[in-house]
């Protein structure tokens, strides 16, 4: 017991010698005062605020560019100015408030959607300790930093979900509440596959402290070595900003503009802030926990001793690779296509999860072999890589499972009863898509009439719904157009 304490001593007090101040963490805070607190606190904001009016524009310009047609060119340079009209004409629209609404539910929805997003940029770290210009006061280019910080940042992005819900639900609307349900059911389920690809860095890393993983990633970039945590991640992170293929609590064609329906003017442009905030601040999580931070590219990492790591350098190495996953998002927008949700579900809880388990299972066993055993790295993580890709693939291009009475079965007329035998068949229901008075589409093993113009032309008038069309005579043939 006694050999234990004195271990642990010795651990903790390595710990403060090497950071000064707060144990567990990279960055020295020891000097840092409460006016420098505020200083950074302000910084953060304006580099947000600043990001996302640069955000609007750069994803109209990328999206243009793939439409092949010019976007913002009217209002200032390359219509960078585009994104502060936009931002002002919201501002001055007249402020309109649901009468069936709760107003303080309402009005304060917006606001803990923002004030959470803004949240997650105090632990993420910018660069080294800098030099002020001018003085010799040195500071680390971070607002603050602890043994748990990721953990700090998903609860900041868990308690934000709370701002669509409130929105959603205070609205007093039935296209609000529905686009609240969906987003509640979305952030569950792509939060947990996103903790799951983050815990593997935490094993990597052997902390949680966003200092400390920067740190850990001196040699090696942790993207290059957990690869199937990072592309879980960057699915998770897309489907918790609510962004396309997987913006379904806002979905246009469906609910209208979902959550955000009965907000105008300036309630509307906040949750339009946080979601580009969001945006930004996963982007610059990935950038810390996977590409290294504020570190220099390898090439650049190796001239002279490290000197672009030194300094004022990181920070733009930072930018940069906050902004390579800004033109990801904006990327997959222009490119792909809304997924129904009952996919975007099934893919979040059978696809993403179980991936994350299993690789989180075989990483681990692997860092057991490293630490406790004779066994060669390189080898151990080349085929722990090449058994993941197997197995990706696999449940990727594993045959779907075909539907009793098959294609056979459908042309032949029949559809599969009710307990599915084989071999069993039974006379398709008739379906008409608007018995209700509303068109509803067709329930699995139901069938629509035929489309097409000969088949209508060929079914009597007087024939029973879901009836085939009848045999057509010698003489029946179609009128050639013109």
């Amino acid at each position: 017991m006694s050999g234990l304490l004195n271990l642990a001593l010795v651990s903790e007090a390595a710990l403060a010698s090497e950071t000064p101040g707060v144990p567990g963490i990279a960055a020295d805070f020891s000097q840092d005062n409460g006016w420098t607190y505020l200083v950074k606190a302000v910084l953060i904001i304006v580099f947000l605020l600043t990001s996302v009016l640069i955000a609007i524009w750069f994803e109209r310009k990328v999206v243009a560019r793939m439409q092949v047609r010019p976007g913002p060119n009217v209002h200032g340079p390359f219509g960078l100015l585009q994104s502060l009209a936009d931002a002002m004409k919201l501002l001055l629209k007249e402020d309109l408030t649901v009468s069936a609404a709760d107003k303080f539910v309402y009005i304060l929805a917006p606001m803990i959607a923002v004030f959470c997003s803004l949240l997650t940029f105090a632990v993420i770290p910018f660069g080294p300790n800098v030099t002020i210009p001018f003085t010799d006061y040195s500071t680390p280019a971070q607002l603050t930093d602890f043994p748990v910080a990721v953990l700090y940042i998903l609860a900041c992005a868990s308690v934000g979900v709370y701002g669509i819900v409130l929105g959603g639900w205070s609205s007093g609307s039935t296209y609000p509440l529905l686009g609240a349900v969906r987003s509640t059911a979305q952030v569950i389920s792509y939060e947990l596959a996103m903790g799951l690809a983050l815990v593997s860095v935490f094993i990597m890393a052997g902390s949680m402290s966003t200092s400390e993983i920067v740190d850990s990633q001196t040699r090696v970039w942790w993207a290059l070595i957990l690869i199937p945590s990072f592309v879980i991640y960057i699915i998770a992170m897309i489907g918790e900003t609510n962004r396309l293929p997987f913006d379904l609590p806002e979905a246009e064609g469906e609910l209208v503009s979902g959550y955000m329906t009965e907000y105008s003017s300036m309630k509307f442009a906040w949750f339009f802030l946080a979601e580009y905030i969001n945006m930004i601040n996963v982007s610059a999580v990935a950038t810390t926990l996977f590409l290294g931070g504020w570190r220099a590219p390898w090439p650049l990492s190796a001239i002279n001793d490290g000197m672009f790591n030194e300094g004022w350098w990181p920070i733009l190495w930072f930018l940069v690779k906050v902004w390579a996953f800004m033109f990801v998002f904006v990327w997959v927008r222009g490119t792909l296509l809304r997924l129904r949700y009952d996919q975007f579900m099934k893919f979040g809880w059978k696809v993403l999860i179980p991936a994350a388990l299993a690789w989180i299972v075989v990483l681990s066993v692997v860092q057991g072999l490293i630490r406790f055993g004779d066994v060669d790295n390189r080898a151990i993580l080349v085929a722990a890589g090449a058994l993941f890709v197997v197995a990706m693939l696999a449940i990727f291009l594993w045959p779907a499972r075909k539907e009793p009475g098959g294609a056979a079965e459908t042309a032949g007329g029949a559809t599969p009863s009710g307990p599915y035998r084989k071999g069993a068949t039974a006379a398709p229901e008739p379906f008409d898509a608007f018995a209700g008075g509303f068109p509803v589409p067709p329930l699995p093993g139901q069938t629509l009439p035929s489309a097409s113009r000969r088949a209508r032309r060929l079914v009597p008038e007087d024939s029973p719904p879901g009836a085939g069309p009848a045999a057509p005579d010698a003489q029946d043939e179609e009128v050639p157009r013109g």
